[in-house]
């Protein structure tokens, strides 16, 4: 999701990340129900993925702590026209990791392993904040597996992208400290814009209700925050080639506007919604925009 970045990692070490993913932490194989590691790994992960609807594939990538129960609002509206496929990433809900050391790139071939598990070949691939990073990666790692992309409420990393402000960033690095209760609300006057505190309290009540029923280990939140703190695709966006979609609110204090602005001008033919008064959480402030998103991957699915 947002940056932690400088501040967070400072002292914590990059080399001990990128040993663990130089250590074959990335590879990963798992099958649902059975959630087995796949052999040779160094460090395995097992991933709970489900699927729902019917028509062109579409997989669904959750973004910093949350579990692919998150999509909650955007999943029946999307399987009205699509077969929706959601999954839980590394450490996450129902899925796990022995060691909690990750980057953008081993998250997005845990998500390729869930492609391989459901027997799917190539996807329509959605992700928002940190999810839209792993999305990234995905398309530029795989680009056979990727028929269309939509970046939600993301940024590219590296030095080009927009910090966000200063109280953003402090409560990122108290969030670590925090009971899981205070966080979900502390975090209220970042994630969602004034117009829908103002407005629609009660949709805000029930996504902090959604996540208090699903809390999450704070070393997974950590090893997280560490990769989208590493995430760099910059330099390789206009290296996509599938169609894509960028959507970001106007007002998300999370990760600025101006960086779906600025990934929309990299990746060649991309398409920018820019949602007028809204924050970072959109699914819940433009409920709307998910018939736009579905129409669009329909609209690449001939």
């Amino acid at each position: 999701m947002a940056w932690a970045e400088q501040e967070f990692l400072r002292g914590l070490g990059r080399a001990w990340v990128e040993q663990c993913e130089s250590a074959n932490l990335a590879v990963s194989d798992l099958l649902f129900g059975l959630l087995c590691a796949a052999p040779g790994t160094a460090w395995p992960v097992t991933l709970h993925w489900e699927r729902t609807g019917s028509g062109p594939p579409v997989l669904l990538i959750m973004g910093l702590g949350l579990s692919g129960g998150a999509w909650w609002r955007t999943v029946p509206v999307l399987a009205r026209r699509l077969e929706v496929i959601t999954f839980d990433n590394r450490g996450v809900g129902r899925s796990q990791a022995l060691v909690h050391a990750y980057t953008t790139a081993a998250m997005a071939d845990d998500a390729v392993s869930v492609l391989d598990a459901a027997g799917v070949d190539q996807v329509h691939v959605y992700g928002i904040s940190l999810g839209g990073m792993v999305a990234q990666q995905m398309a530029l790692r795989h680009p056979e597996r990727v028929r269309s992309l939509v970046l939600g409420a993301t940024h590219a990393g590296g030095p080009h992208a927009r910090r966000p402000d200063a109280d953003v960033v402090s409560f990122l690095r108290r969030r670590l400290w925090m009971r899981h209760e205070e966080a979900a609300w502390t975090s209220i006057e970042f994630n969602y814009s004034e117009r829908c505190r103002s407005e629609h309290p009660e949709r805000i009540a029930e996504d902090v209700q959604q996540r208090l029923a699903h809390p999450f280990p704070v070393q997974a939140y950590r090893a997280q925050l560490w990769a989208a703190a590493l995430h760099d695709c910059y330099q390789q966006l206009d290296r996509i080639e599938a169609p894509t979609l960028v959507v970001h609110g106007a007002c998300d204090r999370m990760i600025p506007v101006e960086n779906g602005r600025m990934i929309a001008a990299r990746i060649p033919g991309a398409r920018l919604i820019e949602l007028s008064d809204t924050g970072h959480l959109y699914p819940t402030e433009a409920p709307g925009v998910d018939e736009e998103i579905s129409g669009f991957v329909r609209s690449h699915s001939g």
